[in-house]
């Protein structure tokens, strides 16, 4: 065994992940397949990828992190440009604690920790991450980033309010898209509601994703008709009214199923805000029995909502 396999696998069973026994024969197969030992290991299923990078982790000091199972925050991934995430394999994922948290593929590359910490103005806590795992979250990242592009450099944007040009563009291919990958984004992120928001400079794109709202994007302001005007007609909605409130529902085949949108348009001095509400029908719909209640309860819940009269009241 040579030292280099001979250190990781000391590590190994200090990491409780392999006997002795299953080490030494781990090691004598994968000099004969002229494999290190850590990769022969991964690809014979003896442990798995996640379990070796957590233990060369803790070998240097620093956490794992299974980035595959964190909600990115956007305003933190937003202060890298993806460019240079994707050659370090790095995504800054959140704030702690006055701190950015970052996922690195390789926590020994100390110019990528330079750069990050140069470029993002904040202190780091560096975690390492599988880099599979992280260049699929810049890619779940990128996604409504590419879509705002295209839209952004077409040459359809409109400077003003003007209800026939927002219309003409609501039917154009990038604002579709644009559209469309909210609504994708949002059920892949298992997000309850989207919210789209003006400001007086640009405009807001949230989603509320176990009951806390977290900033998707902000865009260029001049997208906003005809986005919002997409919305009011896929939601059967009078586009002409932007004074007064208005609700509109909005059904979506994906590939998982048909999804329903509760859509409701608001008024505001910087123009309609419109905030939807994701009905996933799939999950929706469960019969009584589904719904965990005892037996004796079930059967007292059936009588009382036969009655031809009174109240059930929920709470």
């Amino acid at each position: 065994m040579t030292e280099e396999a001979g250190e990781l696998g000391a590590l190994l069973l200090d990491e409780g992940l392999i006997d002795d026994d299953s080490l030494q024969q781990a090691a004598i197969d994968a000099e004969k397949k002229g494999k290190s030992l850590g990769r022969y290991m991964v690809d014979s299923k003896i442990i798995s990828e996640t379990d070796l990078v957590t233990a060369l982790a803790h070998s240097i000091g620093f956490e794992f992190v299974d980035i595959s199972g964190v909600t990115v925050d956007p305003a933190a991934a937003a202060l890298f440009p993806e460019a240079l995430s994707r050659r370090y394999g790095a995504i800054p994922f959140a704030f702690e604690n006055d701190k950015l948290l970052v996922a690195l593929a390789d926590p020994g590359n100390v110019l990528a920790i330079d750069d990050i910490r140069a470029v993002t103005g904040h202190d780091l806590d560096v975690r390492v991450g599988l880099k599979v795992d992280i260049l699929e979250a810049l890619r779940a990242q990128g996604g409504l980033d590419d879509s705002v592009s295209d839209f952004v450099s077409g040459d359809d944007l409109i400077e003003s309010e003007d209800l026939a040009a927002a219309e003409e563009a609501s039917e154009d291919a990038p604002v579709v898209k644009l559209v469309n990958m909210l609504i994708t984004k949002a059920q892949a992120d298992r997000a309850s509601d989207i919210h789209i928001e003006p400001n007086e400079k640009d405009l807001r794109i949230r989603y509320r994703i176990d009951g806390v709202l977290h900033e998707v994007m902000r865009t260029p302001r001049n997208i906003h008709p005809a986005v919002v005007s997409r919305l009011k007609i896929m939601a059967d909605i009078d586009i002409a009214e932007r004074r007064r409130p208005q609700d509109g529902r909005i059904s979506v085949r994906m590939n998982s199923g048909t999804i329903d949108l509760r859509v409701s348009s608001l008024p505001t001095i910087y123009g309609e805000k419109i905030v939807m509400r994701i009905l996933d029908n799939s999950t929706a719909m469960l019969a009584l029995t589904d719904l965990g209640f005892e037996a004796d309860t079930l059967e007292k819940y059936e009588s009382a909502y036969s009655k031809p009269y009174g109240t059930i009241l929920v709470t």
